[in-house]
This record gives structure tokens, sequence and C-alpha cells, in this order.
């Protein structure tokens, strides 16, 4: 399976090293010409408006709906996730519109309320040890789209999705990169 990160900005590389664990191919994404040689994509953390604009200026906007819609695999972590998202809260940025969900961004916090979690995920025996870094949580979900993880907001007890998942579609508001467990990437690799 040739799996690709999209390198236009984030974290892109700690993907590629976590797929290259599990024996799998990785290629950095940066053209429709390369995206059109993988089976799965993901699209990594980092800044959601930098991705999206330099996606909209390398053309491939259009090219990840298509392939996505197409029924190709893909996993959004943290800026990722709010780029396949279908709106945030209270911003308009560039996103590709392809997963059910609302998202806000930075919802739990500055760069300095950034926080790691032990989290209970649908499916998984033993629970995900989460890093969330500014990371968004899920406002709203789609009918479609079914919650892997929940975290309750910190000073409430209100619950908010932190990993869906919509058909071929698996997002996540933590970095499941920077920690030594690659069940995230599996489920990735499973879903194709």
């Amino acid at each position: 399976m040739m799996i690709g990160a999209l390198a236009l900005q984030g974290d892109f590389r700690e993907h590629l090293v976590m797929v290259r664990r599990l024996g799998a191919e990785g290629i950095e994404v940066r053209t429709p010409e390369e995206l059109d040689s993988i089976d799965a994509l993901i699209i990594p953390g980092g800044e959601s408006t930098a991705i999206g604009r330099l996606a909209t200026i390398y053309g491939l906007i259009e090219p990840i709906q298509q392939r996505i819609n197409d029924g190709m695999p893909v996993l959004g972590t943290c800026a990722g996730m709010i780029f396949l998202a279908a709106a945030t809260v209270s911003y308009e940025q560039p996103q590709l519109r392809v997963l059910d969900v609302v998202v806000e961004r930075n919802a739990f916090g500055r760069q300095v309320d950034s926080f790691e979690a032990d989290l209970d995920v649908c499916g998984l025996d033993d629970p995900v040890h989460a890093v969330f870094i500014r990371a968004p949580w899920i406002h709203k979900v789609g009918a479609e789209v079914d919650v892997l993880a929940s975290v309750v907001e910190p000073g409430s007890m209100q619950e908010h999705p932190v990993f869906v998942r919509q058909g071929r579609i698996l997002a996540t508001s933590f970095h499941p990169e920077l920690t030594d467990d690659t069940r995230i990437h599996e489920l990735l690799m499973e879903v194709g």
C-alpha cells in the first residue's frame, strides 16, 4: 500500500515515519500527480489556514476532494481534521468539506493549554495516549459520522468528540504520530 502525506505544511514527516514502521510505502504529496500515485492520504497537523491556502495555490483542493469522494481512505489529524471538515465555528478558511462535522479551532485553548490524555476508543481494547496541541474539537457531527472517542471539556462536564469516522475518512483532534502507538495509522490501512 502506498500512503501519501500532504506535505505542504505541518508534521507530515512524523506520519511517514509511522507508516514506514508499519511496512507500507510512504511519500510526500505536493502535486496532483503525486496524489494520483497513492492509495491513502494523511493530512497532518500544522496550521489549517496555511494548509488550505497552500492546497489552493498548488491546485490540490478539487483533486483531493475527488479522490476522497471516489473512496480513497484519508486520515486528518488536528489541522488535518479542520481541513477535512464541512465548516468551522466563526471562522472562514479553505476546507475540503468532505467530513460532515463542524469544528472549533483551538478549542482547548492556546499553546500553553496543550495536554495529553488516555482515550477510550471504540473498537480498541486498550486506551490510546493522545497528544493535544492547540487542538480543535468537534462542535457538531452529521448523521453518517461515528464518534470513536470524546474528551470532557476542562471546567465543564460537556463531552466533545475528538476522533471520528465517516466511511473511509478518519479524523482526530490529537497527534497520533507523536507517540509510539501505531493503531490509528493501522486503522487507516484497514479502511483501505
